[in-house]
């Protein structure tokens, strides 16, 4: 895929591909740090890491949601919509 406004490929990136199991050859890196993060409600799959306190964080190290081109307009309307955080 070309660069463009809906999707980038940072191929040079020493972290690249960040995610475990990614196409190296369809991944959008235009998310790198995923805009849904913080909502509990995500369209991606993430695991929580549960603390002895009962507390959860937020892991997306197997989420490849953000990074897939076609997603792009489900992220936008996603971020557009009412969400808690």
């Amino acid at each position: 895929m070309t660069n463009s406004s809906r999707y980038f490929c940072n191929k040079e990136c020493e972290y690249f591909p960040c995610h475990p199991g990614a196409d190296p050859e369809h991944f959008n890196c235009l998310f790198c740090y995923c805009p849904m993060n913080p909502f509990p409600d995500c369209l991606g799959h993430p695991e929580y890491i549960v603390l002895a306190d009962g507390s959860k964080i937020k892991d997306c190290t197997n989420c490849l949601f953000p990074h897939d081109p076609d997603h792009y307009d489900q992220i936008m309307q996603f971020l557009r919509d009412d969400h808690t955080i």
